[in-house]
C-alpha cells in the first residue's frame, strides 16, 4: 500500500528444503528496527544412522535471541510436533507471548506437564476463526482441514497488504471432526487482495485430490468388523479423527478400545477435555487388555513410524508387558511412513508376520489419507485467494519446485527461497534482500548442542571404526614406568590371519616409543601424538579402517 512506512519482510528459519522443523518470521519496519511475528516453532526427527544418540533437531534461533526485544509474539498454526515440538526447549531463550487455539494450547500444556523440568509457559488462548492483534500484525485465523484438530491458516494483515500463511492444510468436505477448510473466508481474502501466499508444498507432486477422512473411517469399520481375533490399530497419536473413527467402528461391533502408549493416552485425554471425543465411549486401561476376549478388543497403539520404544515395536518383539498378539490377529497401519522410517517400520511388520499376525497397510486398503493438499487442491487455493506471488514452503526441493511450477501455470508469480533468506514482500515486487543466521541444534539427552559440535562427529566415527585408548606412565627421565595399558572397543578381536588385534596395537605402542629419540620421550604431547598415529596405522594395515585413538600420558 502506497505510503506505508518501512517494509514487510519474511524469512523461513526452518521448514524450507525439508519436511519438519517449521519456523517462519515476518517483520515490519526498516533494517534498523523491525517488529517480528513468529509462526510455529517445530522439530524434525533425527536418523540414528546419521546422528547417533540424537533424537530431535531444532532450528538455530540465535538471530531471534538477538532480536527478542522486538518479537511481538509466536502464533501456532496447529499442534503437530514439527510445528510446536521445539517450544519447551527453545522458548526460555525468548520468553515471548504464545497464541494458540484451545486444543493446541491444551496439548502443549499436557506435554509440558509430562516433561520433568519443563518451563512454565503462559499461553494466550484464541478462539477458532478469531481475529486478534500481535504487536503491529493483524492476525485472522482460517480453519483448515488437516490430520489434527484446530489447524489454521493465518491471514496476516499489515499496512503493506495481506499475506496468507497456509500452515498445513487440505480440502476435505467430510472431515470426521472439525469444520472443512473455510472456503468462504479464503474467497473473501481473494476479493480483499492478497500480496503473497506462503504455502504448504508437501504433496505438490501428487495429482488429483486427497480422499476424505470419512473414506478411511468406512474402511476401518469394515476391517474391524470382519476381524475374527484381536485388532490393533496404529496411527499418529495426534490424529483425533482417526481415533474417533476406530472407536466408532469398535462400538458398532461390540469391541472395547484399549489405549496403548503414553503419547496416545495424552492426546485422548486432551481430546476429551476439549470436546473432540464427545459421545465416544470410555476407553479401557491397558491392564484390561489381557482380560478381554480376542473378538471383543481393539488396541490403539503408538509406534506407527517404527519408533523403537513405542508400544507396537515392543509388541512385535513380544516384549510388551501387557499386550500380546498371536496367529489370526490383525494389525492395521493407519498411517504412511515418514521418509527415512521405512526400515524401522519394515522390522516391525516382519516381526508381526513372524508371529502369524495379519498386517494391513495403505498398500492394499484405504486406511490412511494425508493431511496435505494434492495438486488440484493447490489449484483451488490459488484460484480462491488470487495471490500476486506464491512462496512455496514446507517441503523438500522437489516439492517446492512442483508447487512453484503449478503456481506459474496458474498465472501467478513465484519466489523460491531457502532457510535464512530474508525476503522483502513489500513495497515493490517480492525479492530476496539479505540473509539471517540459520542452522540446526541437536537435543542430546537433556542438553542442546550445536550441529557443528564434535560430539556427533565423534559418535559417527566411533560407530564406524571403534576406539583404542592407551595409557602410558613415564618417568622424568623419559622411560616407561610400567607396561602400556590398552583398551579396544568396537574393534575386531583378530585379523584375517588370526593375529590378536590388541597385540598388534600393543606392539605398535612399544615400538614407536622405543624408536623415539630420548629427548622427545620427555615430551608427553609428542609421545601421545606419535603413539596415536602408530596405533591407527597398525590397525588400519590389517583392517582397512582407522579407529579413533586416545592416548593419555602420565608423568610419575
Amino acid at each position: 500500500m502506497a505510503g506505508a512506512p518501512g517494509e514487510l519482510v519474511f524469512a523461513p528459519l526452518g521448514g524450507v528444503g525439508e519436511i519438519g522443523m517449521n519456523l517462519s518470521i515476518y517483520g515490519l519496519g526498516d533494517e534498523r528496527r523491525r517488529s517480528w511475528l513468529m509462526v510455529d516453532l517445530g522439530v524434525s526427527f533425527a536418523s540414528e544412522e546419521q546422528l547417533p544418540g540424537i533424537d530431535l533437531v531444532f532450528p538455530d534461533i540465535r538471530y531471534l535471541v538477538s532480536e527478542r526485544r522486538n518479537i511481538a509474539g509466536l502464533v501456532l498454526t496447529h499442534a503437530h510436533e514439527d510445528h510446536i515440538g521445539a517450544i519447551l526447549d527453545l522458548w526460555p531463550q525468548l520468553k515471548v507471548p504464545i497464541y494458540a487455539t484451545p486444543f493446541t494450547a491444551a496439548l502443549l500444556a499436557a506435554k509440558r506437564f509430562n516433561e520433568p523440568g519443563a518451563p512454565e509457559i503462559s499461553i494466550k488462548e484464541v478462539a477458532l476463526g478469531s481475529r486478534f492483534k500481535v504487536g503491529p500484525f493483524d492476525i485472522e485465523l482460517v480453519s483448515v482441514a488437516h490430520s489434527i484438530p484446530e489447524s489454521n491458516a493465518l491471514i496476516i494483515r499489515t499496512p503493506h497488504g495481506n499475506v496468507l500463511h497456509t500452515g498445513d492444510w487440505k480440502l476435505d468436505a467430510t472431515p470426521v471432526i472439525g469444520p472443512p477448510t473455510d472456503e468462504t473466508k479464503l474467497r473473501a481474502l481473494g476479493n480483499e487482495g492478497c500480496l503473497v501466499l506462503v504455502g504448504d508444498s508437501t504433496n505438490a507432486v501428487r495429482e488429483g485430490r486427497s480422499p476424505s477422512e470419512q473414506d478411511v473411517a468406512r474402511t476401518l469399520a469394515e476391517l474391524i468388523k470382519s476381524a475374527r481375533g484381536r485388532v490393533a490399530v496404529t496411527t499418529f497419536a495426534s490424529n483425533v479423527a482417526r481415533l474417533r473413527a476406530v472407536a466408532d467402528a469398535a462400538r458398532a461391533c461390540g469391541r472395547e478400545v484399549v489405549v496403548v502408549g503414553r503419547a496416545m493416552e495424552r492426546v485422548v485425554q486432551v481430546a476429551r477435555e476439549t470436546g473432540y471425543l464427545d459421545g465416544v465411549q470410555d476407553f479401557r486401561e491397558m491392564e484390561a487388555y489381557g482380560y478381554l476376549p480376542p473378538d471383543k478388543v481393539v488396541a490403539l497403539c503408538t509406534g506407527s513410524q517404527g519408533e523403537p520404544r513405542a508400544a507396537l515395536a515392543r509388541i512385535a518383539a513380544d516384549e510388551h508387558p501387557e499386550v500380546t498378539l498371536s496367529k489370526g490377529d490383525r494389525v492395521i497401519f493407519s498411517s504412511r511412513p515418514i521418509p527415512g522410517n521405512e526400515k524401522a517400520i519394515g522390522r516391525i511388520i516382519n516381526g508381526l508376520i513372524d508371529q502369524g499376525v495379519e498386517v494391513i497397510t495403505d498398500r492394499t486398503h484405504l486406511v490412511h489419507v494425508s493431511g496435505h493438499p494434492r495438486r488440484a487442491e493447490l489449484e483451488d487455493m490459488i484460484s480462491w485467494v488470487k495471490p500476486q506471488t506464491v512462496i512455496p514452503v514446507h517441503g523438500e526441493a522437489l516439492h517446492l519446485h512442483e508447487h512453484g511450477e503449478l503456481a506459474r501455470r496458474c498465472g501467478v508469480k513465484v519466489l523460491r527461497c531457502r532457510n535464512g533468506d530474508l525476503v522483502r514482500l513489500a513495497p515493490g515486487a517480492p525479492d530476496i534482500i539479505d540473509e539471517v543466521p540459520v542452522g540446526r541444534v541437536y537435543k542430546d539427552g537433556v542438553l542442546l548442542v550445536a550441529a557443528e559440535a564434535v560430539t556427533t562427529v565423534d559418535r559417527k566415527r566411533l560407530s564406524f571404526a571403534g576406539i583404542v585408548t592407551v595409557s602410558l606412565a613415564l618417568t622424568d627421565k623419559g622411560q616407561l614406568a610400567a607396561d602400556p595399558a590398552l583398551d579396544l572397543i568396537g574393534i575386531p578381536e583378530r585379523t584375517a590371519d588370526g593375529q590378536v588385534m590388541a597385540e598388534i596395537a600393543y606392539n605398535a605402542v612399544v615400538a614407536t616409543f622405543d624408536s623415539m629419540p630420548k629427548p622427545r620421550r620427555r615430551d608427553p604431547d609428542a609421545v601421545a601424538e606419535a603413539v596415536r598415529r602408530a596405533v591407527r596405522a597398525a590397525i588400519a594395515e590389517h583392517w582397512r579402517k582407522k579407529p579413533m585413538c586416545r592416548v593419555q600420558v602420565l608423568e610419575v
